[in-house]
């Protein structure tokens, strides 16, 4: 996390699904990116809403006991698809997290019954609702999906 006038980046994702913000967070090359473009392709797929905040680096900030997602100013709107490198979609200037995402990486792979305490994180103070997906997996949207509802 880097400080900038009290707001924070992270390497990370953060979208919208529906009515909820999401910020996906997993170490370089885990599928943030893929899974990122997947949930919003999904959502476009069914009639429901979905929209880019910020691709790799995500400004966050704590106002009044939430969390405010935003882009960097010099890639909004842009994303990483391997293979076709960055593209440019739609994208939203804030978003309100409601869920965090961490992708699983070979070494921490998603436990099959999380304990409680696995279901919750704390960022800058505040406690988000927490589920840890390998991004790799076919189930990964499905699951991300059940869990927002």
């Amino acid at each position: 996390m880097s400080s900038q006038h009290g707001r924070y980046f992270i390497h990370a994702n953060a979208l919208i699904v529906g009515t909820k913000g999401l910020l996906l967070r997993g170490p370089s090359g885990s599928g943030k990116s893929a899974l990122t473009l997947a949930l919003i392709a999904q959502a476009r797929q069914t009639n429901n809403f979905a929209c880019l905040v910020a691709d790799d680096r995500v400004q966050i900030e704590a106002v009044n006991g939430r969390l405010i997602a935003r882009p960097h100013e010099k890639i909004a709107g842009l994303i990483e698809a391997r293979g076709l490198g960055l593209i440019t979609l739609p994208h939203l200037e804030a978003c309100v997290l409601h869920a965090l995402i961490d992708l699983a990486t070979p070494d921490q792979p998603p436990k099959r019954l999380p304990e409680d305490s696995d279901k919750t994180a704390q960022l800058m103070g505040i406690e988000l609702p927490r589920l840890v997906v390998d991004a790799h997996e076919w189930t990964a949207v499905t699951l991300i999906n059940y869990f927002i509802q």
